[in-house]
């Protein structure tokens, strides 16, 4: 059975992949170590002391589920799918070969939409030309805040046939940002006990810049302690534009 997603612009979740560790300001309140520390609480079987992520430190040991590989093989009908929402796809611990084997069940359930978040741009660029790129792959990186924009032109340096941003937590304004290439872009503030606050003003000028590029965006939430209570318009409405699938 496919996994539900709560996240506003997905509809199914696979995690081949779990566990993670801190590489940016980004990563401060990541939801998926507090998620994990959960998922173990309520005995789910990723998350067990045999082979569990879950460890003391700053975050949760990256491990690989060759198990659920075959998953969205067995999927109904076709769904977007984000690709290890529990993890980084291009973190080092995580093999090309295994990316390879991630990749070719992509390529081979051409039905469904996957997308793919990572924060390790560089190592993705890096590997880029080592894999064969699916056309049902949304690539997409993190850009948080100003100091990491670079990620970007990474991720335009792969083949992956449609790029998106995830502005989300956006921690600072993001005033330049250069959309030659990118084919979608999500803002959202951070949520949480503590959530760091996101300015209108941060969100309203990507708004602007997107529609000036002529770029889908998406609003996801104002994020806070309780962001479903904030809800989700921006400017006066929601923002739900998505790539053309």
């Amino acid at each position: 059975m496919a996994t539900g997603s709560a996240i506003e612009w997905t509809e199914a979740t696979w995690n081949p992949v779990t566990g993670c560790d801190r590489v940016a300001a980004g990563c401060d309140n990541c939801y998926a170590l507090t998620l994990s520390k959960r998922l173990k609480a309520m005995g789910a079987s990723k998350y067990q002391a045999d082979g569990s992520p879950v460890t003391s430190g700053p975050g949760f040991g990256v491990t690989l589920h060759h198990d659920s590989l075959g998953q969205p093989y067995r999927w109904r009908g076709s769904r977007v799918i984000f690709v290890n929402s529990m993890s980084d796809l291009f973190h080092a611990k995580v093999p090309i070969s295994f990316i390879r084997d991630i990749f070719d069940v992509i390529r081979e359930t051409p039905q469904h939409t996957y997308q793919a978040l990572t924060k390790r741009a560089l190592r993705m660029e890096r590997v880029a030309d080592k894999l064969d790129w699916p056309e049902n792959l949304w690539m997409g990186v993190s850009v948080e805040s100003a100091d990491v924009v670079n990620r970007i032109d990474h991720l335009r340096n792969t083949p992956a046939k449609t790029r998106f941003l995830s502005c989300e937590p956006l921690l600072t304004p993001l005033p330049d940002l250069d959309l030659d290439l990118i084919d979608w872009v999500i803002v959202g503030g951070e949520s949480g006990p503590k959530a760091r606050p996101m300015l209108a003003s941060w969100a309203e000028e990507i708004l602007h810049q997107c529609g000036t590029a002529g770029v889908p965006f998406f609003f996801k939430q104002w994020g806070g302690r309780t962001p479903k209570a904030n809800g989700r318009q921006l400017a006066g409405r929601h923002w739900d534009e998505m790539p053309v699938r």
